[in-house]
């Protein structure tokens, strides 16, 4: 059984003063709430601390014989003020903390889908999906709860012990003592939450990775009757989950349960030494009993502060996952050319495409996937790239669209590299149709104006009949407003390659580039399309890689590819005569006798 882990996006946490930086960025913008927040749990800790002192002048004015009334009213009124302000207090910071998983969602969110391809090619997107849902989740409570809490222990745990100093510095070393003692060994527990909750969140990655490879693939999963192999590879990656979860539960009880070990332990040795003391009339009777009440009183900030520590150390694994992503290389936003003029902007009609001595390879000491590419498009009219499997077609689209970046040589549209393009203005001149013509969930006309959500009406009627569509629509139950399913679910292949030249067509783009667009479609569509394609060429520069030939032999030129290198430029008729290779591939599909 294969349970490998999902690669991740850096294995390198960050440092405790990295994860406070981090912290400290996503609580910044919302420092005022949170101020709010513990100024309200400050007020309910000073009501929680005064309580012992009004018992003690209760009792010590029972032994006077004095009247309580004017304490215990005042001791209502402190109790229900305090509690008031409290709720208040939380209120607020549960809002801050849902407002601050929303900025940190919206944040990522943005910069995943500016991450670069090769970044997106390398982490599943699985992986990435967990960081944006479970792991920000995580932020909730360490970016408001935990600060307060810290504060607020810290504030009252100083406070009483400084009462309780006020009233016997005996009882007060007896406590500290057991609370030092105590609290030494759950500060050793910390890092193993620490390190739990880091894998437990990998594992729940893993989850999503396991998830989204076998719903990717539903079908072929069902057709190979691999559900059950699927579920067990969710299963170990669950319980990897469960495993982990485990372990960090069972260390925050450790650490959660040390709060009221340390105060019970310190109850009966201030119990037995304070009653010593009362004995030997050392103390009065009232100041033990305050004193215990404030021994009782300490269980809430020690808590607070065991809970902090271990918020903390939960939130660290998700911050330290989060900034992974924040570390990802994205896309610039602008260019070079803000500075400058849009001259590519007003440059009017088909736009003309230039390959100077292009090498390329995807990541240092792989091998180069185009060496010395060269060649030239001038303008409108059609160019076909064609040759074996692997021979660096496609990644002609890439180099010009910008997912990648030539390593060597130049690529130029409209005579400009396009590193001086801003990447909206590139790729608002293109047209880009892939080879799997991907379908987004969502309905027909959602898919037809995703790239031209300006397209109108007639727009989209003349692009559904000259891609054939219009037929398809007028069968489904909804028209236009259809859902298609997820991924296009609901169709059939040839009518998704056709909604993605049809979606690519409302743009009416300057460059078009159709990566096998009409592998899927049968011979009257293929045919059909074709004829659309010859159209458009007309007055657009168009660029088809393909496979079969029968959609290219009428191209203005041919690019033969072999190995990553240019080896031809021709018409169909040319390469024929003077290229083995394309003489050899014309032949197998019978597009040529054989030589």
């Amino acid at each position: 059984m294969n349970t490998a882990s999902a690669p991740t996006t850096d294995e390198t946490s960050l440092s405790a003063r990295e994860t406070l930086k981090a912290l400290y960025a996503y609580v910044h913008p919302h420092r005022r709430a949170v101020a709010l927040g513990l100024l309200c749990a400050l007020f309910g800790a000073a009501g929680g601390l005064l309580q012992p002192l009004a018992t003690k002048a209760l009792v010590d004015r029972l032994a006077s014989g004095d009247t309580i009334a004017g304490i215990l009213i005042a001791l209502t009124v402190l109790v229900v003020l305090g509690t008031a302000v409290e709720a208040f207090g939380a209120y607020v910071l549960e809002r801050t903390a849902e407002s601050v998983v929303l900025a940190a969602r919206r944040t990522l969110v943005g910069r995943l889908l500016r991450l670069r391809i090769a970044e997106w090619e390398r982490i599943p997107p699985g992986d990435l999906m967990s960081r944006v849902t479970s792991d920000t989740t995580l932020l909730r409570s360490v970016s408001t709860q935990a600060v307060v809490s810290a504060a607020t222990g810290a504030v009252a745990f100083v406070a009483a012990v400084g009462v309780m100093a006020f009233l016997d510095v005996v009882l007060l070393g007896v406590t500290l003592g057991v609370v030092v003692l105590v609290g030494g060994a759950v500060m050793l527990v910390m890092p193993k939450i620490a390190r739990a909750t880091e894998r437990a969140q990998d594992a729940v990655g893993e989850i999503s990775v396991a998830l989204e490879r076998a719903l990717g693939a539903f079908r072929t999963v069902k057709a190979s009757g691999a559900e059950e192999r699927e579920t067990v590879r969710v299963e170990a990656a669950a319980r990897r989950a469960w495993r982990h979860g485990v372990q960090s539960a069972k260390w925050e009880a450790v650490a959660g349960s040390a709060d009221e070990l340390a105060v019970q332990l310190a109850f009966l040795a201030v119990l037995g030494v304070g009653g010593a003391r009362v004995a030997s009339g050392e103390i009065p009777v009232s100041t033990l009993i305050a004193f215990l009440l404030y021994l009782f009183y300490l269980i809430e900030p020690v808590s607070r502060l065991v809970d902090a520590v271990s918020q903390y150390q939960e939130g660290a694994a998700a911050i330290s996952r989060i900034a992974q992503v924040e570390r990802l290389a994205v896309e610039p936003t602008a260019g070079p050319e803000d500075a400058l003029p849009r001259q590519g902007a007003a440059v009017p009609g088909p736009a003309s495409v230039r390959f100077e001595e292009v090498s390329f390879r995807y990541r240092p000491g792989r091998p180069y996937v185009q060496r010395q590419v060269s060649f030239e498009v001038p303008g409108a009219g059609m160019t076909a790239f064609v040759g074996p499997s692997g021979a660096g077609k496609s990644t002609v689209f890439a180099l010009i669209e910008r997912f990648y970046e030539a390593g060597e040589g130049r690529v130029l549209v409209d005579g400009r590299d396009v590193r001086d393009w801003s990447l909206s203005e590139l790729r608002s001149a293109i047209g880009y149709v892939e080879q799997d013509a991907p379908v987004l969930a969502g309905t027909l006309r959602e898919n037809l104006v995703f790239a031209a959500p300006g397209a109108t009406d007639d727009d989209i009627r003349d692009v559904l009949a000259r891609t054939r569509l219009d037929t398809l629509v007028e069968r489904l139950p909804h028209g236009l407003d259809t859902p298609v399913g997820h991924r296009g679910s609901k169709l059939s292949g040839g009518e998704r390659q056709r909604i993605a030249i049809a979606r690519t067509l409302l743009r009416r783009p300057r460059l078009l580039l159709l990566d096998e667009a009409t592998s899927q479609l049968d011979a009257v569509n293929e045919l059909a399309l074709r004829d659309v394609i010859v159209e458009v060429a007309l007055e657009t520069t168009v660029l088809v890689v393909a496979h079969r030939l029968s959609t290219v032999t009428g191209a203005d030129r041919i690019v033969v590819m072999d190995a990553g290198r240019v080896r031809a430029v021709g018409t169909h008729e040319q390469l024929v005569a003077e290229d083995g290779l394309y003489a050899r591939l014309a032949a197998t599909q019978l597009l040529a006798p054989a030589r």
